[in-house]
């Protein structure tokens, strides 16, 4: 397991801390995304991200193809009173984020709690991840990246695949 200096692994502490009900609320709001998505903005790229349910409904799945061919996956459950999210990324590491606590209406997002398998001053590793509905219905994803101290982010728009 990676291990962190002191100001992040305390931020990732209380990040992780539990929240009461708001967990089971946006863990409900995640299996809505159920089925496949596309890029809005790209609708014949060979991205498609596939969300489903497994382990009785306990788990969500989400996973990354290109074309027919596995990419990268993020499993997303409960612990308690938290909700995790445990990316298995192309890199080889896996990080593991907690919800951050947030209006109900506002974008549902997660922060690295820890990781698996991580130099974290070597390799890129996720450090964020959230989600948000947007006015016309599209559905944003959003995630940073962090390699050596320098953090990238980056947005997708997707539609669900009818």
């Amino acid at each position: 397991m990676a291990t962190f200096d002191g100001g992040l692994l305390a931020v990732a502490i209380a990040l992780a801390a539990p929240i009461p009900d708001d967990a089971a609320t946006r863990f409900d709001t995640l299996k809505a995304l159920a089925g496949t998505w596309r890029r809005a903005d790209a609708p014949a790229s060979p991205l498609s991200i596939r969300f489903s349910t497994t382990a009785g409904g306990t788990v969500l799945v989400e996973e990354w193809l290109r074309g027919d061919q596995p990419h990268s996956m993020t499993l997303y459950h409960r612990d308690g009173a938290a909700l995790i999210a445990t990316h298995y990324c192309p890199q080889g590491n896996q990080p593991r984020l907690a919800m951050v606590p947030g209006a109900a209406d506002a974008p549902l997002h997660f922060a690295l709690r820890d990781a698996t398998d991580l130099d974290a001053m070597r390799e890129s590793h996720l450090v964020a991840l959230s989600f948000a509905q947007g006015a016309d219905g599209v559905l944003v994803r959003a995630e940073t990246y962090r390699q050596g101290g320098a953090d990238e982010a980056s947005e997708l728009r997707l539609t669900r695949v009818r």
